[in-house]
Order: structure tokens, then C-alpha cells, then sequence
């Protein structure tokens, strides 16, 4: 389909393409940069929907892109180059009280469950406070930027837990760990227990809801000024995993719903650069989905704001490697956490911290070494 004959209220996206390790001797404006890390690229992907149906999907060069793009109804150009100025924005440090979180490389957020029924380490650090507080600063020992703490498990068909009990499980273990200095973030969709988890210590709200599922939780974001991470889930329900009517192009259909909430976070007074967002990968969607998000994840560089990817030890690993348990899926999840920092992903969330951030030093070198190859 010819540019120009696009639908205005089409569906528009891009996606950085043809990766080189370094713009140097390369012609000028032939190479961008992804945000502020350590990625280059050459090209761009752009994809035009019209409800689940693609009208087009074609590669063009970062040299031909401003003369490419002004043949496309004036919406569609505008929001083109809106995508392209986000894809390549900085991504501002996240400031944490006395430390600081900085997205020229990927960090690592480290997985702390204080459930009994996590789909992979339930029951572990239940009952004892100082012993997952323990556990907290080993991570952080080894390398996590951040500690994320969760009392309520999201696994598919998971009981819904009060907030009182999720309370009891998450406080002792934050304030132990703050207590210390550690950065925390509790993972929650419950606006009370931000509240608590904030006032103990912790920094930042992950919420596998995009703060959707409980109706003050926007507020509570908004009051404390503090950063939020956003992630795609099907259902705002109960069950975040309820998706009855699956996807049309599934990772349009995620941006679709991430840009949404970023808008309505920003509307109730909660600053672009103290939002983050994730995929979702997992929640409600199939292997196909799942595979699909992880080819397309650069496509959310073009939100314009830190992208959080969380693949360890999720179901599409032993779907790939003959139904392997959750604890033997250590080379899956190193494989998705390499990847991802490949796209772009400023931030990786994962249960095997000390091998994670090996992989993540790995990959950091060799971009290194690309960037200044002559």
C-alpha cells in the first residue's frame, strides 16, 4: 500500500531495525541511537494496522526517514515522528532517596516472593522475615539495582489475597531492607498495600495491573511522587491472566494499552519520567504472543519512556525446552535477559540474580568493544 493512502485513524508503530555495533564511519544521520544506551541502529520498521488487519509493514532507512514519512497523511506523520523522538529520548536515572538507578545499560531488578504459591519459588522465604530480608541483600550483593518485593502471587488462577495478610508478608521484610539502604519496590495492584510498603521503605510500585485494578491506586502513585512501573496484563480483574478474547496483533495490542495507561498516569499527575512499563510477558497470552513480544520488544522503545522486560523462568521457556520445571529454566531465562538488553530493555527482572548480571557484564562488553572498534 502506497503511503499516502493510508487511513488516517490507522494504527501506526515502529520498530528499530538493522542494529550496528557503532555509528562511527558510517555516513552521517545513516545511524540513531536507542535512547540513551548503547544500541545503534539503521533503520526502522513501520507497521500500519486497521483494527487486527496490517495494511503495510515496510523498512526504512534512518537516512530516508524524514523524506519518507511526509507522504503519510499529516496524523500519521506527526505521530511517526513522535515515535522516532521517543525511541531515541533519554531515559532519565531514577532517583531512589540516596541512590540512584541509571539506564545506559541494562540493570537488573531482582524477585523477592513472600507468597506460599509463586509459580516458581512459593513458599521459600514465608514465615520469615529475616530470612527473605537475607535473601534481599544477597541479591543486592550480587548485583540487583532493585528488590522486588511481592506478597500475593499472579500466577494464573491464583486465590486473591486480603490486603492485611499481603501487608503482614511484604512490611517486616521491606523495612529490614531499607533499613539497609537497599532499594525496594513492591509488587502490588492494591492501593493499601502501596501504602504500607511505602511508608516502610520501599521506592517504587510495580503493578501487574498499570495501577488499573484498584481504584485509589492512581492517587496513592500520584501522592507519593514516586516511580511506577506499568505492565500489560489482560484483565484488570482478579485475574490478570483472563484474556477470552485474545489478540489481534498482539504487540500492537499491548503498545495499545501501555500508551493508554501512560496518558492516564500522566493525567492524574504522575510524571512521564517516573514511569516504566512492561510487556507483560506471560500474563494471558499464549506461546505465539509470547514469542511475538519478545521479536517486537523494541517497538515499546517507541513509549518513550524505561522498559522493563521480565522473562525468568516463565511457561515459554519449557514450552521450548521439553516442559522443563521452573527451577531448570536458567539458561532460558539468561537466553531472554541477553535478548532483551539486545533490544533495548533498560531493566530485566529475574529470580537468578548473580547469573543474570554476569550475562548483562557480558553484554556490556561487547557493546563496548563494538562502540569503539575502528
Amino acid at each position: 500500500m502506497i503511503l499516502s493512502t493510508l487511513p488516517h485513524d490507522a494504527r501506526l508503530y515502529l520498530k528499530p531495525t538493522w542494529f550496528v555495533p557503532s555509528p562511527i564511519g558510517l555516513p552521517d544521520g545513516s545511524a540513531a541511537r536507542m535512547a540513551n544506551g548503547l544500541i545503534w541502529f539503521q533503520a526502522y520498521e513501520l507497521t500500519a494496522l486497521q483494527g487486527a488487519h496490517r495494511l503495510t509493514r515496510i523498512t526504512i532507512p534512518v537516512a530516508q526517514f524524514d523524506e519518507t514519512i511526509v507522504s503519510l497523511p499529516a496524523p500519521l506523520a506527526e505521530r511517526a515522528q513522535r515515535l522516532a523522538a521517543n525511541i531515541s529520548a533519554q531515559r532519565n536515572p531514577l532517583a531512589l532517596g540516596d541512590r540512584t538507578i541509571r539506564f545506559d545499560a541494562p540493570q537488573v531488578m531482582a524477585i523477592l516472593n513472600v507468597t506460599p504459591d509463586s509459580f516458581s519459588d512459593g513458599g521459600k522465604h514465608m514465615g520469615d522475615p529475616q530470612a527473605a530480608a537475607d535473601a534481599g541483600f544477597a541479591m543486592a550483593a550480587a548485583g540487583a539495582a532493585l528488590i522486588d518485593i511481592g506478597g500475593e502471587s499472579t500466577r494464573p488462577k491464583a486465590p486473591k489475597v486480603w490486603e492485611g495478610d499481603e501487608i503482614t508478608r511484604v512490611v517486616p521484610v521491606i523495612e529490614r531492607l531499607a533499613a539497609a539502604g537497599v532499594p525496594v519496590s513492591i509488587d502490588t495492584r492494591k492501593a493499601a498495600v502501596m501504602e504500607a510498603a511505602l511508608a516502610a521503605g520501599a521506592k517504587v510500585i510495580n503493578d501487574v495491573s498499570a495501577l488499573a485494578h484498584d481504584p485509589r491506586a492512581l492517587e496513592v502513585a500520584a501522592r507519593a511522587s514516586c516511580p511506577v512501573i506499568l505492565m500489560h496484563a489482560p484483565s484488570s480483574g482478579d485475574d490478570p491472566h483472563d484474556n477470552p478474547g485474545g489478540y489481534g496483533d498482539v504487540v500492537a495490542d499491548v503498545f495499545d494499552m501501555l500508551e493508554s495507561r501512560i496518558e492516564s498516569c500522566v493525567s492524574a499527575g504522575i510524571a512521564r519520567d517516573r514511569i516504566m512499563v512492561d510487556p507483560g510477558l506471560g500474563f494471558g497470552k499464549s506461546l505465539a504472543d509470547n514469542l511475538a513480544l519478545v521479536n517486537g520488544l523494541a517497538t515499546f522503545q517507541g513509549l518513550g519512556v524505561p522498559l522493563l522486560f521480565a522473562g525468568s523462568r516463565k511457561r515459554l521457556i519449557g514450552a521450548l525446552s521439553n516442559e522443563a520445571p521452573a527451577a531448570d529454566r536458567l539458561g532460558g531465562s539468561i537466553a531472554l535477559a541477553f535478548r532483551a538488553a539486545q533490544s533495548g530493555a533498560q531493566m530485566v527482572r529475574v529470580h537468578d540474580v548473580k547469573e543474570s548480571v554476569q550475562a548483562l557484564h557480558l553484554w556490556r562488553g561487547l557493546a563496548d568493544a563494538g562502540l569503539s572498534a575502528v
